[in-house]
């Protein structure tokens, strides 16, 4: 591939997201047209009732046709669709042919037991190739499915359940997370009860725990599917480009969460055209995505986006660290991965194992390596630049961002398919991506400089990437998204766009800490804190303080691979804060912890750790992957209250 400067690729993308926005339909058209229709849409977009913008109504189409039959007539039939590593050791390879008679099978399964057009369907399911077998059944039928990411108790099962009015639960027996069973089943009997309305729960036999089956609402898939013949064809049903998709519930950890619709012909544009654009997907790429399907990420970068494109996408179903530290570096070198989708959280993780683990394997595969979910910080993105990519020119660490309600992310440096090449910059996440009309705006709504920080938002009207509102409650979309500042999309995330263009991103303006009257994004001093060559994690989150309004507290997790004393450890980071933010942060404290409350997909629980300095409730833990975490930072914030306690006697 032939080098390009940074500035003729910056150039670049700016030029078609000119485009995008100078003549939307037009732009969007051509897009739409590469893939397949049954009928073409009579309108590229109705803009009559914003901010509830549809895009090619009338259109008629169904993504896995679009997933499968135009894919076999692109010669992709044996293909690998889907490899699938288990946290044992297990494989199961799938070329597309094989993914196509399974996901017919488990259509007609699914037909059988009564579900239709439009009907919701709940997966409550492992990482495990039976739930992607359902997803892609349940878009076949024209019935919409609402993914549940299996880390979740029953309270929040119920209440997704209850909220999408779901007459079909799909499920397992239960799983194994670090060698640790999981009953699943269980959870679902309890969730079923309460949220009531449920005509049938299929489950698959996967951990081979003993569960209770409800007779006439209970089944076992291998029961139903032992009767369908591995030829049977279930004819795509052809729904019309503005029906639902999914509904995908935000965690909903400090609120009834929001089911976010995505409308089924211009979520499956969007996700087709924006991972082509960053991945290029080139014929033989594999795609590593360790992301978990009950996820905006997992929807799109680990099933539609990579099979869309006729790509290879790479499953793997346990944590990060297990059954050893290196678990993804060897699925990198024995499926020669090209490109892999990682959580900071998750890097961080890693990162506390110390530089032997990654030297052992090659990696000599990986040309991109992508970041999402939170902020990623210098020091991980260093950390993966130098031993996972080590330094070679031809592999690019990046960060990109977006939400679950604009379907992944929206800006990214540069792509392959797009401009040909990466033109990252170290903190950011990018340039906006086409249709994405991207403004900072300050507190009394006015347009904030280049470098100056204030509130990200999109400007009406807004691509076919974004959510067509809230599941049953078309205000709460209205009230949460457009109403902060008439005429543009609320992203919630405070940040600010240097001079050529390029997105940083601080945090939640929610978290923005107000320290004497000035604003901290989290992710700025967490940064600072991560440049100590002892620390492998941080989380900093705002205090209420009677004298000062907010202070900091930061919580660290040392490196597993460094002596610490832990003592001296927190002096330091007191110093480099200081040395870097001035009078400005005040802090409460500085907290060295062995590990911090993170929920099962890895990101941190800032308003437990708030929790736990306030004395206020903890609020709903169903996410909490492991409650060590907790009794943790309840343990350092108590040792340091004795500490000044004695101090000051002293």
């Amino acid at each position: 591939m032939p080098e390009t400067s940074p500035s003729a690729l910056i150039e670049a993308q700016k030029r078609v997201v000119e485009e995008s926005l100078r003549d939307p339909e037009g732009f969007w058209s051509r897009v739409a047209g590469e893939l397949w229709w049954r009928r073409r849409w009579d309108r590229t977009l109705d803009d009559t009732n914003p901010p509830f913008y549809r895009w090619f109504v009338g259109g008629e189409t169904n993504i896995t046709w679009n997933i499968f039959e135009r894919n076999f007539a692109r010669g992709l039939a044996n293909k690998a669709a889907l490899v699938w590593r288990g946290g044992g050791g297990e494989e199961r390879v799938l070329r597309y042919w094989d993914l196509y008679r399974e996901v017919n099978r488990y259509a007609e399964m699914l037909r059988r037991l009564g579900v239709g057009r439009g009907d919701r369907v709940v997966v409550y399911m492992p990482m495990i190739p039976e739930a992607m077998f359902t997803m892609l059944a349940v878009a076949r039928l024209g019935a919409v499915h609402v993914v549940v990411f299996s880390g979740f108790g029953s309270a929040a099962l119920a209440q997704r359940i209850r909220d999408s009015g779901a007459k079909v639960v799909v499920t397992a027996d239960g799983m194994t997370r670090r060698g640790k069973l999981i009953d699943l089943k269980s959870i679902v009997d309890e969730a079923v009860e309460e949220a009531g309305g449920v005509e049938r729960v299929v489950v698959h036999r996967v951990a081979g725990n003993r569960v209770e089956m409800r007779e006439g609402r209970d089944v076992w898939a291998e029961d139903v599917l032992r009767d369908i013949p591995d030829g049977v064809r279930v004819d795509p049903v052809m729904v019309r480009a503005e029906e639902p998709l999914f509904i995908l519930y935000t965690s909903g950890t400090t609120g009834k969460p929001k089911g976010m619709v995505h409308l089924h012909g211009q979520y499956m544009v969007w996700t087709y055209a924006h991972t082509r654009w960053l991945f290029g997907f080139y014929d033989n790429d594999v795609f590593f995505v360790p992301v978990d399907i009950g996820w905006i990420n997992g929807h799109t970068y680990a099933t539609y986006g990579p099979l869309l494109n006729g790509s290879t996408v790479v499953w793997y179903s346990d944590a990060p660290d297990y059954p050893h530290p290196g678990v993804w570096w060897e699925i990198v070198d024995r499926y020669k991965v090209d490109m892999m989708w990682v959580a900071p959280t998750a890097v961080r993780l890693l990162i506390r194992y110390g530089e032997e683990v990654p030297k052992r394997y090659r990696l000599d595969s990986l040309r991109l390596i992508v970041s999402a979910g939170e902020i990623l910080g210098r020091e991980p993105w260093r950390w993966l630049r130098e031993h996972i990519c080590r330094n070679r020119p031809d592999c690019h660490v990046i960060e990109t961002w977006g939400q679950t309600e604009n379907s992944g992310f929206i800006t990214a440096p540069g792509g392959y398919g797009l401009v040909g090449g990466i033109a990252y910059r170290e903190g950011s996440v990018g340039l906006p991506y086409p249709g994405i009309d991207l403004h900072v705006l300050r507190d009394d709504g006015s347009e904030a400089a280049p470098g100056e920080k204030g509130h990200i938002v999109i400007k009406a009207p807004v691509p076919p990437a974004f959510a067509y509102g809230v599941w049953g409650d078309p205000e709460r979309y209205v009230k949460t998204y457009w109403s902060r500042f008439p005429g543009y999309y609320y992203t919630g995330d405070y940040g600010y766009v240097d001079e050529d263009g390029y997105v940083y991103i601080l945090g939640r303006a929610d978290d923005v800490l107000k320290v004497a009257g000035h604003r901290l994004g989290p992710a700025e001093v967490e940064n600072t804190v991560l440049e100590h060559p002892a620390v492998a994690e941080a989380a900093v989150v705002g205090v209420p303080d009677e004298l000062r309004g907010t202070v900091l507290a930061v919580f660290v997790v040392p490196r597993m691979d460094v002596e610490v004393d832990r003592a001296r450890l927190a002096e330091e980071i007191r110093g480099l804060i200081r040395r870097k933010y001035g009078p400005v942060a005040v802090l409460k404290g500085v907290y060295v912890v062995d590990k911090l409350p993170k929920t099962r997909t890895g990101k941190i629980l800032r308003r437990v750790l708030r929790a736990v300095l306030t004395g206020a409730p903890l609020g709903d833990l169903s996410t909490l992957e492991d409650e060590a975490g907790v009794e943790e930072v309840r343990r350092a914030v108590e040792e340091f209250r004795r500490a000044m306690e004695e101090a000051y006697r002293g």
